[in-house]
């Protein structure tokens, strides 16, 4: 019966909330204009209740397993609400789980359950079960609720398993609500280098960016072209799991948040980041892969952020609350009264502690005080 009045609350939550996902179509909300993403990174889940924490306090180790992993997770649900829930990869880990399915099926479990749409990107430690990554990839683009993509439609290949793009459309009833006023792009990092004179982890391939490229140049043209024509381009968000060499340029001076590790990128520069300048639209990346790092910073107009480690059974260090990252983006009125386009991106951190404190909260990107719609 508790299980089922915790269900039953999630549910509710999500209803609540106003945003809504149509089919395969994610919306803002018309209650408050705001669409809410929760980012869980490195679960590192394994079999559930039989694998042990790593990295916590003495007090802990007992009782601590997997299990804590899922009940931080139902407890962001119900402290947020999010509309959307992302998972950045090394969502299972590999080598513990005797079964990449039922692994799989127990992590993003909470999500499911509460009929929240999700997407997921893979991490290094994914396919190091049962399953290769691709298959890894493929059975979670056939999970309830989910909004995953195993590679986009098309002639070309692109490497990986797992880009693709989302698009989180007006209020319905605006007169906006068939543009895309904020797009989600989703990586595959890759795992590791399979070039044997490139050590180190994998990086995002000439073919994803080209795909990238293509893909921000479409939605920028849609979101500038009649019906309803805009001007620039719609704020971009971007999800994977491996860091970029430019996370390296933040320390405590310039940075939120905190860095207690060395930047773990690829040990060669694919050039993404120029990539992504050069588009316009991208506003901020999110990561994980780094547990210990969940800072904050902006280079060339974009920031870069690590959402912290999540998971239980997951390097850590014991004594630092296992964290999550969240993204709300918010809509501004037009001078009818009505809902607009984007008018601020924030994010916060909550920690897993008895009051999931809020900590770091910061404004990602925000419209120009001189651009005034007249809807």
């Amino acid at each position: 019966m508790r299980a089922l009045a915790l269900l039953l609350l999630v549910v509710v939550a999500f209803m609540s909330s106003g945003a809504a996902a149509v089919g395969r179509q994610l919306r803002f909300g018309g209650k408050r204009g705001e669409f809410k993403i929760l980012q869980v990174a490195d679960m590192h889940f394994g079999d559930g209740k039989s694998t042990p924490c790593e990295d916590v306090l003495p007090r802990q180790v007992a009782s601590c397993s997997d299990l804590n992993t899922t009940a931080f997770i139902r407890r962001m649900i119900l402290a947020e609400r999010p509309n959307f829930i992302v998972f950045t990869g090394d969502n299972i880990y590999g080598f513990d789980a005797s079964d990449a399915v039922k692994s799989m099926n127990s992590a993003f479990g909470p999500a499911v359950s509460a009929g929240i749409p999700w997407a997921a990107v893979l991490g290094n430690h994914d396919q190091e079960s049962t399953l290769s990554r691709e298959g890894v990839m493929t059975h979670i683009v056939g999970m309830k609720n989910t909004l995953s993509q195993l590679n986009p439609a098309g002639p070309h290949v692109v490497d990986g398993f797992g880009n693709y793009n989302l698009e989180v459309r007006g209020v319905e009833g605006s007169r906006i609500e068939n543009k895309s006023l904020l797009n989600l792009y989703f990586l595959d990092s890759g795992d590791y280098s399979t070039v044997p004179s490139i050590p180190g982890y994998g990086w995002i391939k000439p073919s994803q960016q080209l795909w990238f490229q293509h893909t921000s140049s479409r939605l920028q043209k849609i979101y500038s072209s009649k019906p309803e024509a805009q001007k620039g381009a719609a704020p971009g968000l971007a999800y994977f799991h491996i860091p970029l060499p430019e996370y390296a340029s933040f320390d405590s001076t310039n940075s939120s948040g905190v860095k207690q590790e060395g930047i773990s990128s690829a040990t060669v520069n694919s050039g993404f980041f120029t990539t992504m300048v050069a588009a316009g639209d991208v506003k901020a990346v999110f990561t994980g892969h780094d547990h210990l790092n969940d800072f904050c910073g902006e280079l060339r107009g974009i920031h870069l952020c690590y959402a912290g480690g999540f998971g239980y059974h997951a390097y850590g260090k014991a004594g630092w609350s296992r964290r999550a990252r969240v993204v709300l983006a918010s809509l501004e009125k037009t001078q009818k009264g009505s809902w607009g386009t984007l008018k601020a991106i924030k994010t916060w951190k909550r920690l897993d502690d008895k009051k999931l404190s809020v900590i770091d909260a910061q404004v990602l990107w925000s419209k120009s005080s001189t651009t005034k719609q007249t809807d």
